[in-house]
């Protein structure tokens, strides 16, 4: 394999999410989240379990970062517990909570380790929810007070924010299918819930600035899995180009465009009130675009959606499909007419692991890593403005309605010890990083 190098200062990073990795859910004046809520009701988590500990970060994030600085990671992607800062989600700051994220911080820029903060992925203040959550159309305003607070706390050492993690998971796992807390099934609410999410990206990334300097960086990370053309065929690349896509239509064309397609809008219905100069907060300005890739869709033009016909499977049941990210990175790239710098915010594969004479032989997830890693590179050669690439995860870690049952990490933990151990992806990742590319 010839070498595959990336531009200099790209940015190689590792990706968590608070009520992942966190754990002390009832410490030092935190507030229930809906995730705590979520996980009481029985059959909710395949596993039973909760994230009450997880991986215990709270009191090992020093060990953490020891394990980030030891792989050479340059940049650390992690989330903000919003009710831990603000117990009710909004009025008095918990300064306990606040203190967490100063030291976490401080501890990464000591460690060269540059902070990506996600103001909020997915554990909104149980208070909140209790005034409706994201169907209330004043939690925009109660977003973008938050978000003003972490800047004016941190703003002085963080200058890269991201305001919402994968909010279509957010509306429709959380609001239509019940499968991510709250767990309501209304498709009517999870509409309105993904306007108001939109509408709190727009504000929040207004307050960001506000409250933040000549340096603040503001972006919004999206999940997609774009659609495929089956086979080379004329008749599945046009039932490709021309499917619905869902998860990239109701919500990166309105922050590109500043406007919701026929389709979006029939799917909306009257069940949203857009008021005028809604749909210009969201297409507020950004300065970077999070990308969260782990499969694509094929389709066929006579079969609609098909499989692969040797598919290989993540433990989660997702097809491994690379071309898909250099497609995604493509289009966007084609989008945004090539003015908005792309960071790859998670990518990533979960495979059962064997520990075998203290090692971990993840010799698939070496592989997977390897393909998309590829695929990036082939699209900075054809033009694509990617300036970064972070691998979800850097622990395993509770995995939301599967429990414990997935593992993504470059780490190992064993969540009876909370002992740490690098797997072979781990190494193999430091020497990408090393390396700046594939060598």
């Amino acid at each position: 394999m010839s070498k595959q190098l990336f531009p200099p200062g790209f940015l190689w990073g590792t990706a968590t999410s608070a009520y992942q990795i966190e754990g002390a859910v009832h410490e030092d004046g935190r507030g229930p989240s809906i995730w705590d809520d979520f996980c009481r009701i029985k059959g909710a988590i395949r596993d039973g379990s909760d994230g009450s500990i997880a991986c215990d970060h709270y009191h090992r994030y020093a060990e953490d970062v020891a394990l980030m600085r030891s792989l050479g990671v340059q940049a650390y992607r992690f989330s903000v517990a919003w009710p831990r800062v603000l117990p009710q989600g909004r009025g008095a700051i918990n300064q306990k909570g606040l203190d967490f994220y100063q030291r976490l911080v401080d501890a990464l820029l000591e460690a060269g380790i540059r902070p990506f903060v996600t103001l909020y992925h997915w554990d909104l203040p149980s208070a909140l929810n209790a005034q409706g959550g994201w169907t209330n159309r004043d939690s925009a305003g109660w977003f973008a007070d938050y978000a003003a607070v972490m800047v004016r706390a941190l703003g002085d050492r963080v200058k890269d924010w991201i305001t919402l993690n994968e909010p279509w998971c957010s509306a429709y796992l959380g609001y239509e299918l019940g499968k991510h807390a709250p767990g309501y099934r209304d498709r009517t609410l999870a509409a309105r819930a993904a306007h108001h999410l939109l509408l709190a990206h727009g504000m929040a990334t207004q307050a960001i600035r506000a409250a933040g300097d000549a340096q603040t960086r503001v972006g919004i990370t999206l999940n997609f899995a774009p659609n495929l053309p089956a086979t080379d065929s004329e008749a599945d690349r046009k039932a490709a180009a021309e499917a619905p896509d869902w998860l990239y239509e109701p919500f990166a064309e309105p922050i590109f465009t500043g406007a919701y397609n026929a389709r979006v809008l029939e799917q909306l219905g009257g069940a949203v009130e857009i008021r005028a100069g809604d749909l210009a907060t969201i297409a507020t300005r950004l300065d970077f675009l999070g990308v969260n890739y782990y499969t694509a869709t094929l389709i066929s033009a006579e079969r609609g959606v098909v499989n692969d016909d040797n598919p290989e499977y993540t433990l989660m049941g997702w097809q491994i499909r690379p071309q898909g990210l250099y497609a995604l990175l493509m289009r966007l790239h084609h989008d945004t007419r090539g003015q908005l710098p792309i960071y790859i915010t998670e990518n990533g594969a979960s495979f059962e692991d064997t520990v075998v004479d203290g090692h971990v032989h993840d010799e698939r997830r070496v592989a997977y890593l390897r393909a998309h890693i590829a695929a990036v590179h082939r699209a900075i050669q054809d033009g694509a403005d990617v300036r970064g690439y972070f691998v979800w995860s850097l622990l395993d870690n509770f995995e939301w309605d599967w429990g414990y049952q997935q593992f993504f990490g470059l780490v190992r933990v064993d969540y009876t010890t909370q002992a740490r151990l690098i797997k072979d992806s781990g190494y193999f990742y430091r020497e990408v990083i090393a390396n700046n590319g594939l060598v």
